[in-house]
């Protein structure tokens, strides 16, 4: 047997359980009902305490593995540079026309290759093993 009580809301509220009710399917006294309910449950602090934990968790996660990626790309870049720096010989000003052409050309097929694969979604990070840790003593 249910009781009936007679409540009063603010207008804006009564609309929000009103069209609530309206995309659920559902009687307002249903919605009414299920938020009483949940008010007065003695546990339902611990479990949005529990869901939020998760939550951050979660994003704790993601943001380790942005800050490991981050680091593997700056590092890779940095290895790249250092290494065409070094085998890289200075070309004679005779030569920098054709060498200018032949890098732009370069470049053009380094960009196309690299779309294909982003959109392929192969990435480094992928070839690479998560439980890769860098020692103290590989930083620079």
């Amino acid at each position: 047997m249910r009781v009936r009580l007679n409540v009063y809301f603010p207008p804006e509220l009564a609309r929000q359980v009103s069209e609530l009710a309206i995309r659920r399917r559902i009687s307002r006294s249903a919605i009414v009902e299920a938020a009483v309910t949940s008010w007065m449950s003695p546990d339902g602090a611990d479990r949005m305490e529990a869901a939020f934990a998760r939550r951050l968790d979660r994003l704790s996660r993601q943001v380790q593995r942005l800050e490991r990626n981050t680091g593997l790309t700056t590092e890779a870049l940095a290895l790249f540079v250092r290494f065409w720096l070094a085998v890289t010989p200075p070309l004679p000003d005779e030569d920098q026309a054709a060498a200018q052409v032949k890098g732009r050309k370069r470049y053009e097929g380094f960009v196309e290759t690299l779309g294909r694969r982003y959109a392929s979604g192969k990435s480094l990070l992928d070839e690479i093993p998560e439980d890769v840790e860098p020692k103290a003593t590989d930083q620079p």
